[in-house]
């Protein structure tokens, strides 16, 4: 796991967001510190992408307050690379021109794309063109880094791969993380903390360290999620927190 800063990457308090006369997210708590990875689950229409764009400030909000310092920085589940642009106009998107190439160059390569600067997004597979949405995440030196199921559209070894570039780039840079994901699996493999979503709240959390059990809250999950019944959770007091972030 990563080391953690004092100093949050983000605070959410009293969140409320709301489209018409629904309420998608009521009264919401989160704190996300620098170097932390976040994971959170929950079924579909429960507010987690609701919530991600409200971190983004992509959507208002109708309550509460965000204090983000800093723009985060976003990956989606599609790329979203412009076509007419080579991969380091791509990644330099938004950035300075004094040095935009030299930036985008060295961030291609922690990617391992360093020698495809003037490639062109057509040429790239779907687990490469991720790769450059991450480097173009990560040239801004976020302080929040909020990923939206990015891994969903690849092939199960393409995104092993990508579990483990995104460890070791976290590590590098230490922004705090929230993703967004449906793979109980993978925000195990990847987060300290995993955040429940149920109604527009959270509904439970489980902090992972070296003393947690994998298997146990890997069934705590499953179960909080209907999938495993209640009687087959194999939790144990050290490795669970049934308390709300």
């Amino acid at each position: 796991m990563s080391p953690i800063s004092a100093a949050p990457a983000v605070a959410v308090r009293r969140l409320v967001r709301r489209y018409g006369e629904r309420t998608v997210i009521d009264g919401l708590d989160l704190t996300i510190q620098r170097g932390e990875f976040v994971a959170l689950l929950g079924e579909s229409g429960c507010g987690k992408t609701t919530l991600l764009r409200a971190l983004a400030g992509l959507d208002p909000i109708d309550g509460g307050s965000v204090d983000a310092p800093g723009r985060p920085a976003v990956v989606f589940q599609e790329h979203r690379l412009l076509p007419w642009g080579s991969l380091w106009r791509n990644v330099s998107l938004g950035q300075p021109e004094e040095g935009a190439r030299t930036r985008a160059a060295e961030a291609l390569a922690e990617v391992g794309l360093g020698d495809r600067l003037d490639d062109w997004p057509r040429n790239l597979s779907g687990g490469q063109a991720q790769r450059v949405a991450l480097a173009r995440a990560l040239v801004q030196e976020p302080e929040l880094l909020l990923l939206d199921e990015p891994f969903a559209a690849l092939d199960a070894l393409t995104r092993l791969r990508m579990h483990q570039l995104v460890k070791e780039l976290i590590a590098r840079h230490r922004p705090g993380v929230l993703l967004v994901t449906h793979d109980v699996d993978e925000a195990l493999a990847l987060a300290d903390r995993i955040l429940l979503m149920r109604d527009g709240a959270i509904a439970h959390e489980i902090r992972l360290s070296d003393e947690v059990s994998i298997q146990a809250a890997r069934a705590d999950l499953l179960a909080q999620l209907g999938v495993l019944p209640a009687d087959r959770r194999q939790s144990s007091p050290a490795s669970l927190s049934q308390t709300p972030a």
